[in-house]
């Protein structure tokens, strides 16, 4: 063989190689291709799950959130009905302490002044059946929960004692138990007589308060504005003088 000849078959071989090397190259390259989108496709299948179970956990949160809100709102309505029954329970207490002092106070009056036995016996006698009548009212209240049963009870005492020293309770309780039956006038009669009659009466603060708010909830909101000032001004270091002034702001 001619070197020529032999130099021209050795380019040919090499370029042969060359052309058979190529296609080797780009299937590489495919199959590095290939690889890159399974990854990604990977990545946003990840992603794509990732934002799912955020999404799902936003909302159980959300709901969690919504239940927690119920649960406080029902824990602040049964704390304040429970504050509610408490006062009850307290003004039901002090009732029955200030009675004990005023029945304990008069017997210490009566004393002195009584000098036969029948005459002592006959005026214990008629102090105590006015105590017990008064006694079975408050009981009907306070011991069996029995308030329409107070009613007629109150209403009896009124009539058979009606120079009594508890008359101002007396109408006190029956305008409480008519207010909580919403008998709101019968409630108001009870109330303002002791506004209006009893000046001296311990329950009068609390039974301007309870006029009043009967009065702003009849739609009587002139009254009622008129009854809160006069009852912040002549009892200002009260509770109810201070409950009055909440209602006064809402007027």
């Amino acid at each position: 063989m001619k070197p020529n000849t032999f130099l021209a078959a050795i380019i040919l071989v090499s370029g042969s190689s060359q052309l058979w090397a190529a296609p080797a190259a780009v299937s590489d390259a495919a199959g590095s291709n290939q690889t890159i989108e399974q990854r990604l496709s990977v990545l946003e299948n990840l992603m794509r799950n990732r934002n799912l179970i955020q999404a799902e956990l936003q909302t159980q949160l959300d709901q969690l959130q919504d239940e927690v809100s119920q649960i406080r709102g029902v824990t602040e309505e049964q704390s304040y009905k429970l504050e509610k029954v408490l006062q009850r329970q307290r003004e039901l207490y002090q009732e029955i302490e200030t009675r004990v002092t005023q029945v304990y106070e008069q017997s210490k009056q009566l004393q002195p002044a009584v000098t036969p036995d029948s005459a002592t016996a006959q005026a214990v006698s008629t102090d105590l059946s006015e105590n017990e009548a008064y006694d079975r009212a408050v009981a009907l209240i306070m011991k069996d929960k029995r308030y329409d049963a107070a009613i007629p009870e109150f209403e009896g005492f009124l009539k058979q004692f009606p120079n009594s020293v508890y008359i101002p309770n007396a109408h006190y309780w029956l305008g409480q138990l008519q207010s909580i039956k919403n008998q709101d006038d019968q409630a108001m009669v009870h109330f303002r007589t002791v506004v209006d009659q009893f000046a001296d009466s311990n329950k009068r603060p609390d039974a301007m308060l309870k006029l009043g708010t009967l009065l702003q909830k009849t739609g009587q909101s002139a009254q009622a504005k008129t009854l809160f000032e006069n009852l912040i001004k002549e009892y200002p270091s009260t509770t109810a003088a201070k409950l009055a002034t909440e209602r006064l702001s809402k007027i």
